[in-house]
């Protein structure tokens, strides 16, 4: 059912506020806070939960079935590529005004999927069912940074989208110890099950958001529709970034064991601690000072955690670039995000998000796959050495590109104290 317009939250009505204000202006900046942005919250955590459950344990399921790590990488490989075909069209879609209907599938397919794999436990039928579940993933998470950007108040927007992405920081740090205990302890089909009722939840919770109706003319299926030109500086400099975070997600564990370090699980926790605590105090920061602090910091902080795993292996220095990865993703994701999608309007906000989205997909699957090849080819110090280079890369692109475009925070917040 459609909110009326006296329903509509009150992120539209401070939608009309400018994007950025001055460190004296935030402290009378509207209120950011309101049960539309902790229900969106909630439903982008159960949307992520679900995912890395699942992604955490497909590939002992794969193996369960009689298939081998090469078929479990293939169904990873389906799985991106079929969320980064699919997300431009659901950028599309939502700059069309669908907001629920989008969600609801997204939320339904992320449910349906998992339960598939516990009915129908056969290698097929498991393939096909992870296609789908990127389908899911890829209507799902666009749908609710959408919904997010139309909630939160413009004068408080990276702030906003900075507890926003909380959820995912949260859903790293305990679905992975939560799927792995029910495959061990109660088996794949109470495993996925859970991860279903999961969605399901979402579902439920979503019910009681007001997505803002958007009232927008129809636009045609066509290229300047599905990609948001106004959103790439942000999306290409987080996409030579993610490449790090691709490199660190596939293969940290595996560098762990074979060096004696403490388990993956453990960095990620200790990573995922330091993203919520950057989260939390830090993200008002780039409503008043720009996204350049963070573009610069948190690179200079991956290449540092990079550097420490290739040349000093050690239980500190492995604690210490975990807290350092932390830093860097948590600080620059919403950041770049918050860049790419506050100065879009309704009929573009959708297509800045799934714009976006893909980058960081692209730059995921990009980083795993040099990082993969490197290993083979001439080990871990050398990859995590090489790979420490997109944290420069990424800059440059900030300062010869993406810091000059209209959609800087920084270059607004500079033109708005030289006019004073």
């Amino acid at each position: 059912m459609q909110p009326t317009q006296e329903e509509k939250p009150h992120g539209d009505e401070c939608s009309r506020a400018q994007a950025a204000v001055t460190p004296a202006a935030a402290a009378h900046a509207p209120r950011l806070w309101n049960k539309d942005l902790v229900l969106i919250i909630l439903v982008n955590l159960c949307v992520f939960t679900n995912h890395i459950m699942c992604l955490s344990t497909f590939p002992f399921f794969v193996q369960s079935l009689g298939g081998t790590e090469a078929v479990a990488g293939a169904c990873a490989a389906f799985f991106s590529l079929i969320a980064v075909v699919v997300r431009p069209f659901v950028g599309w879609w939502l700059d069309n005004g669908v907001r629920r209907a989008a969600l609801v599938i997204g939320l339904l397919l992320m449910g349906l999927a998992p339960l598939g794999y516990a009915l129908v436990p056969m290698l097929s039928v498991a393939i096909v069912l992870r296609m789908t579940h990127g389908l899911g993933l890829s209507f799902s998470n666009s749908t609710t940074a959408t919904v997010a950007s139309d909630v939160i108040c413009r004068p408080r927007f990276a702030e906003g989208m900075g507890y926003f992405g909380m959820a995912t920081a949260l859903a790293s740090a305990i679905a992975p110890a939560l799927g792995l205990s029910l495959m061990e302890n109660l088996g794949f089909a109470v495993l996925y099950v859970t991860a279903a009722l999961i969605a399901l939840l979402g579902l439920a919770l979503f019910a009681f958001v007001r997505a803002p109706k958007v009232d927008v003319p129809h636009k045609k299926l066509d290229v300047r529709h599905v990609i948001n030109r106004d959103s790439l500086p942000a999306t290409v400099t987080m996409l030579v970034f993610m490449a790090t975070f691709g490199a660190l997600e596939n293969f940290v564990a595996i560098f762990a064991a074979e060096k004696g370090l403490p388990s993956g699980s453990l960095y990620f926790v200790v990573m995922s601690v330091m993203l919520l605590l950057v989260r939390v105090f830090l993200g008002r920061l780039v409503d008043e000072r720009g996204e350049a602090f963070f573009v610069y910091s948190c690179n200079a902080s991956m290449l540092v955690a990079l550097l420490l795993l290739a040349l000093v292996p050690s239980t500190p220095t492995f604690l210490l670039s975990a807290a350092l990865a932390g830093y860097a993703f948590g600080g620059l994701e919403p950041s770049l995000q918050s860049m790419a999608v506050h100065t879009s309007t309704d009929e573009t906000r959708g297509s800045a998000n799934s714009t976006f989205l893909c980058g960081y997909d692209i730059g995921y699957g990009i980083g795993g796959g040099i990082a993969g090849s490197l290993i083979t080819g001439l080990g871990y110090t050398a990859m995590w050495s090489a790979i420490s280079l997109a944290c420069i890369a990424s800059v440059l692109l900030y300062v010869l590109w993406a810091r000059h475009s209209d959609t800087s925070f920084s270059k607004l917040i500079a033109e708005r104290k030289t006019s004073r």
